[in-house]
């Protein structure tokens, strides 16, 4: 694991504008909000070459309560290379403002080599070798299906679906996709990526609390390299970002939680599709919504356009009984509200070009091992699933974002698995709020 902080600089074009650190931006801003003048003013009074008094003196309010003033620091980045899967997955969950990308599974070393060493992921000593056997045995199987499925491609290419006209480079690119997507449940969820997030030093410092909490080591040694990056950039405000009893209570009581329900749902067989969608339109009685459906959505040119005070309003919680690993990677980094899963393996999905018989022996052996640490307690148990293993997960947002996650996620490119994952959750919404069908635009996520 490597945490890199990345420092930002003005370009050229903004020579003359002030130059400030991240903490001294957060306390002239604060001064700011706390005085008539003018920012040219406060800027005035400040040593821009020796900022720490001026700092110092205007970042106690954060002692006081002041929270707020550390999201004053702007955008800090921070590049986590060489973190598991899961690790990805749970600064996601957590830096739930953060803006962030996570290398896709098309792109990643797949080798028993590439994931993080047993003693690193807290895997018992004992079950190591079984363990490191089973994430080989995951990567053999994955480079089998993805050579089977490429050839596929090429027998059939009507599968690929290609767009007319196709450039051979274009089709080339389509037809490995085509089988990368496939394969990809058999990669597991220890294997090592790349995650790069830019949030405030507000939310850095929870997010990093929060790791820190965590019962896994992966987390609280992520915790503690982040830490160390962002005290260079961040001082004082860092300092908050050590574990606390609320967070390491809440995380005994949601680890509890997911070892229950593992114990009770652990499967492998294939879980048939479920979707529960609620839409929540009350308004107060004071100020009630008189703008319609249609006049809400009507107006945009795309999914990027503005939506009107109906859908900005409306409540929607969406769920699905059986997400994949490989796609609630990719649906829990829909920023927006709440995301919430017990990250249990409720059966293992595979996609109908991918018999099951074949990989039986694998994925008893899997799931032996998962029921093993399971047992244990051990918080090692998700290193030990492969990304087909089916969870519950529910996402609380308004309407506006789902329907933009919607229109994304089954729009032009959409990997074929949440396309339909999320076409089902829109024929539920489109039950309960009608008069949106006609201006929603549900993609039929081709080409690949």
């Amino acid at each position: 694991m490597r945490i890199t902080g990345i420092a930002l600089v003005p370009p050229p074009t903004a020579a003359d504008c002030p130059k400030v650190t991240p903490e001294l931006l957060a306390s002239v801003l604060a001064r700011y909000s706390r005085s008539n003048e003018g920012i040219a003013a406060i800027l005035a009074k400040v040593d821009l070459a020796n900022p720490d008094a001026s700092i110092d003196r205007i970042l106690k309010f954060v002692d006081y309560g002041h929270a707020s003033i550390g999201g004053l620091t702007g955008g800090l980045a921070v590049a986590l290379d060489d973190i598991s899967m899961w690790l990805a997955f749970k600064i996601f969950e957590i830096a739930q403002m953060a803006d962030g990308q996570e290398s896709s599974t098309r792109y990643i070393t797949m080798d028993a080599a590439n994931v993080p060493s047993a003693e690193e992921l807290g895997v018992p000593p004992d079950l190591a070798s079984r363990w490191r056997e089973l994430v080989a045995r995951g990567f053999a199987a994955y480079h089998a299906e993805y050579l089977r499925l490429d050839a596929l491609a090429v027998a059939e290419p009507e599968r690929v679906r290609l767009p007319e006209g196709a450039k051979p480079a274009v089709a080339a690119r389509l037809r490995k996709n085509y089988a990368l997507d496939r394969a990809r449940y058999f990669i597991p969820f220890a294997t090592r990526t790349n995650l790069g997030l830019v949030q405030s030093s507000r939310m850095w410092a929870t997010t990093v609390k929060h790791l820190d909490s965590l019962p896994q080591p992966e987390a609280r040694t992520a915790a503690a390299l982040i830490r160390a990056e962002l005290l260079k950039q961040s001082p004082r405000l860092m300092r908050y970002s050590v574990a606390e009893k609320s967070f390491e209570d809440q995380a005994r009581q949601e680890f509890a939680t997911s070892l229950a329900l593992g114990h009770e749902r652990l499967s492998l067989a294939p879980l048939a599709d479920q979707v529960w969608v609620h839409v929540d339109r009350a308004t107060s009685p004071f100020l009630q919504e008189t703008q319609s459906v249609s006049e809400a959505l009507r107006h945009r040119a795309n999914r990027y356009g503005q939506q009107g005070t109906t859908t900005r309003r409306m409540r929607v919680a969406f769920a699905w009984n059986n997400l994949a690993l490989a796609e609630l990677r990719d649906l829990n980094r829909h920023r927006t509200g709440h995301r919430f899963t017990p990250l249990i393996q409720a059966g293992f999905y595979l996609p109908p070009e991918i018999p099951r018989e074949p990989h039986a022996a694998l994925l008893s052996d899997q799931l032996d091992l998962t029921r093993e640490l399971l047992n244990r307690g051990s918080p090692a148990y998700l290193y030990s699933l492969l990304l087909g293993a089916q969870t519950p997960f529910e996402h609380t947002t308004q309407a506006d974002k789902f329907i933009y996650e919607a229109e994304l996620r089954t729009g032009l490119g959409a990997h074929f698995r949440y396309a339909e994952h999320l076409s089902a959750a829109l024929r539920e919404f489109f039950n309960q709020v009608p008069e949106a069908r006609e201006w929603v635009v549900e993609g039929t996520a081709e080409p690949e």
